[in-house]
């Protein structure tokens, strides 16, 4: 029995050692993905690090499990939901695609105190007025036109998150608002869900930018 646990011990360590990919680390996690332990990316004018802090506690802000309500995993039909190795990637797209977005759903108090490096704040509060709507969708590439439609065919692609799991503030600008995104015609496929948000990008120590980012 004890020789069984050695050699499932010490098979778990390789494994560990391992990324994703089968090949051994040269560094020490933690690890975005495989073997990376950092990303640069330049977006808005200014250089951005994503790496993971490996601090050992998730900052007060998101430790409450008391919160708001359980979201869906899919916000509708065509809308993709990502997790944070595909919010990343499509970052890395951005720095060469002016029509990818990542958008802070969340009212500018949050937004202020956390949130994750080259976002746009546009708060789903904004999509219950039709002013503050058409606003919003002229920065998101949208054209009204003369007969009071609008035209999405330049429609950015935008990455759009709230507090996590939890947070209705998304679905609220996507589906629920007033003059939701849905609600107007905004194409399912250029919609990006990151249903984990500020929950999921803090508990994996992630870069973060803010009034009370370390």
């Amino acid at each position: 029995m004890k020789k069984l646990l050695f050699i499932f011990v010490a098979t778990g360590l390789l494994v560990s050692s391992l990324s994703a990919e089968g090949k051994k680390c040269k560094t020490k996690g933690p690890h975005i993905w495989g073997c990376v332990k950092e990303v640069s990316l330049n977006l808005k004018n200014e250089r951005f690090i994503i790496k993971r802090s490996g601090a050992k506690k998730i900052t007060s802000l998101y430790e409450s499990t008391n919160r708001g309500r359980v979201q869906p995993i899919s916000l509708g039909k065509g809308i993709e939901t990502i997790g944070e190795i595909e919010l990343i990637k499509y970052l890395q797209k951005a720095q060469n695609d002016d029509l990818i977005m990542l958008v802070d759903t969340r009212k500018p108090g949050w937004n202020a105190r956390l949130t994750l490096p080259a976002s746009v704040n546009m708060p789903y509060t904004d999509f219950d007025d039709l002013e503050n709507t058409e606003s919003n969708l002229e920065d998101l590439g949208v054209v009204k036109k003369e007969d009071g439609t609008y035209d999405f065919s330049k429609a950015k692609t935008i990455l759009v998150f709230c507090n996590g799991y939890w947070c209705g503030q998304t679905p609220a600008m996507v589906l629920h608002s007033r003059y939701a995104l849905r609600k107007l015609g905004y194409p399912a496929n250029k919609i990006k869900y990151y249903r984990g948000g500020m929950q999921a990008w803090t508990s994996l120590g992630l870069t973060v930018v803010g009034d009370e980012a370390q």
